[in-house]
């Protein structure tokens, strides 16, 4: 919205300013993390009232959970949401159709989450949604954002997926790629949703794998940039890099409360949400492919659950001490800051090994 003030910069030069994707990408940022610090506490104490006993601890999860986290709240993805939005009607410009497309996602998925905490806490179980009723939904959402990106893409690569290091190399999907977009979609959704068990391990891997794709949205919404990296140019995707910083600022406004011992969790209001805003991203800068390595340490948690339940069907015994992979690392006497602040550096690692293709041409 405040974009729109450029328009005055004939009559004030500085207006000049809301033009620049970069500035607002700050101003973004800052408007995000603000509404976080501001807003974090009452929501927290609201969801504490309301909430009452807080988010159900699986009964068959690592034990210590049952005494640290039993009573606290859920759904303080609700305090990001609201940042990322708020910021980003504020910052960016309307008129981009790739902002809404991750806007729908985003929201779409997170009211998915919401109806599951609201059923986990509402009936004190751990079983919230049917996961088939939560897929169903999931898919539908992630197939009107395909066809929105493909609508979106310029003709030349519509229904194209692109190849990390090979420079020109493209798979023509045609209208096969919505299913794959949908997998990138609800897989990346799912993916981060399995990492949020423990403080603060989500949050900041999310924030990471963001900037990171805000880079390469910047960047490939730039014909000269693109030209010179060898990335295909797709006009309009630099604009994310305004959605990314909210995200980032309404994050780390959440990790304020969210630090071990967190006052609150994200639950799968959050996980859904902005798992799914990272396929969006990656689906509209047709980068789907460097989100696995980018986001690798999602893709890890996401097949340590597979692994586990299809050798348990077939054999009776279990390839991990516990799955997700973080709670195998529990088991094995590992602390929880020692598991957060490891699996960090890991998502760091990876980033940078993602953010080196757009380079490795």
């Amino acid at each position: 919205m405040l974009y729109y003030l450029a328009e005055l910069s004939q009559n004030l030069s500085a207006l000049n300013l809301f033009r620049y994707i970069t500035f607002r990408a700050g101003g973004a940022f800052f408007t995000a993390l603000i509404f976080g610090f501001l807003f974090g506490r009452p929501l927290i104490e609201m969801l504490r009232v309301r909430q009452g006993r807080g988010q159900p601890i699986r009964a068959d999860g690592p034990a210590s959970h049952l005494v640290t986290k039993a009573g606290t709240p859920t759904m303080g993805g609700l305090l990001i949401l609201s940042a990322i939005v708020v910021s980003t009607l504020l910052w960016a410009r309307w008129s981009n159709g790739f902002v809404w497309m991750v806007l729908f996602v985003t929201l779409g998925f997170g009211l998915i989450g919401f109806a599951d905490d609201y059923a986990k806490v509402r009936k004190q179980t751990v079983a919230g949604v049917s996961g088939r009723v939560r897929l169903l939904v999931g898919f539908l959402i992630a197939l009107v954002a395909g066809a929105w990106a493909m609508y979106l893409h310029p003709t030349d690569l519509t229904g194209q997926v692109a190849f990390p290091v090979f420079k020109t190399a493209l798979l023509n999907l045609g209208w096969m790629f919505l299913p794959f977009a949908l997998l990138v979609i609800v897989g990346s959704a799912n993916a981060v949703n399995l990492t949020d068990g423990l403080d603060g391990l989500a949050i900041m891997p999310v924030m990471i794998a963001a900037t990171s794709l805000g880079i390469i949205a910047y960047a490939v919404g730039r014909e000269d940039f693109s030209a010179y990296l060898g990335v295909h140019y797709v006009p309009g995707t630099g604009e994310l890099l305004i959605f990314v910083a909210a995200l980032i600022g309404g994050g780390l406004g959440f990790l304020w409360y969210n630090a071990p011992p967190a006052a609150v969790f994200m639950g799968d209001t959050g996980s859904l949400a902005l798992g799914g805003a990272l396929g969006a991203i990656a689906v509209a800068t047709k980068h789907e492919i460097v989100l696995a390595i980018i986001g690798g340490l999602f893709v890890v948690e996401a097949l340590s659950v597979i692994i586990q339940v299809v050798y348990y069907k077939r054999t009776k015994k279990r390839v991990f001490l516990m799955a997700p992979i973080h709670h195998h690392f529990e088991k094995k006497g590992w602390a929880e800051p020692q598991i957060v602040i490891r699996f960090w550096i890991i998502s760091l690692i990876l980033a940078m090994i993602g953010l080196a293709t757009l380079k490795l041409r």
